[in-house]
């Protein structure tokens, strides 16, 4: 149970890298409607905040993984603990 549950959320996490990846151009790289001053600094204030966002989603994607890590690794520690015991409990 607990290494399905580790191979959904690897399934997750590269989905939302995908994801995160196909918004970071057209979200990074907006381009002002005109070129006044509002327009001007309303396009810099929306390419900041997706840059804020690709900052913070990478970390996030690095904290996901080895979460997913731990929890297919104590999966497997799991596994082995039963498959032990029951050895010694026949």
């Amino acid at each position: 149970m607990l290494a399905a549950a580790a191979g959904e959320l690897r399934s997750l996490g590269a989905t939302l890298k995908a994801s995160n990846a196909a918004a970071a151009v057209p979200t990074t790289g907006v381009v002002p409607p005109a070129a006044d001053e509002v327009s001007l600094l309303l396009a810099t204030q929306f390419r900041t905040h997706a840059a804020t966002y690709q900052t913070a989603s990478a970390k996030a994607a690095v904290i996901h993984e080895q979460f997913v890590t731990t929890l297919a690794t104590s999966a497997s520690s799991y596994a082995d603990t039963e498959a032990a015991n029951a050895v010694v409990t026949g």
